[in-house]
């Protein structure tokens, strides 16, 4: 399926010089949402995947249908202080700026298998964020799995764990 129509590019968002890909067209087309479910999920069945760690925000759409399709549990990785619960923090750089993210101190275990879901990776810090959070908290990180990986900024050696993307650019 032929998704790239339906990737709207804006420019200057968030800020002067970034070319933002807006997936919300996507989103709407319930064909093309399914298929990039399943195609998120396909290459990690019978992985022993025991919890999808989804990054706020876009993130928060995917990975909970992928959790499902893949007889898992959703764990939120959330900007600070958005958790109710005790949190662990991870700093970390994007391409326009620092930001941090949390997750839950009880939320994983040694026992859990984690695929990590986010909409885009593009330098790779908020993912590799997420997988040092994963760590600390003993689980073990399967993989990242994105919808969009904007290759031309290398994000995908910056990770430290397999990355699979349903489109490149």
């Amino acid at each position: 399926m032929d998704l790239t129509p339906l990737i709207r590019d804006v420019p200057d968002f968030p800020k002067p010089g970034i070319l933002f890909k807006d997936i919300t067209p996507l989103l709407r087309d319930p064909r093309a949402l399914a298929y990039v479910i399943e195609t998120l999920a396909a290459p990690h069945h019978q992985q022993g995947i025991t919890q999808v760690v989804g990054i706020e925000s876009r993130g928060f759409i995917l990975a909970p249908a992928v959790a499902l399709a893949l007889g898992a549990g959703f764990i939120p990785v959330r900007k600070p202080g958005k958790l109710p619960w005790r949190a662990l923090r991870q700093p970390y750089g994007l391409e326009y700026g620092q930001d941090i993210l949390e997750i839950h101190d009880d939320a994983l275990t040694s026992a859990d298998r984690v695929l990590i879901v986010d909409d885009v990776l593009a330098t790779g810090g908020t993912a590799h964020a997420a997988v040092s959070l994963v760590t600390r908290l003993g689980a073990t990180v399967h993989a990242a799995a994105f919808l969009i990986d904007l290759t031309f900024l290398g994000g995908a050696a910056k990770v430290g764990v397999p990355v699979t993307s349903v489109l490149r650019y």
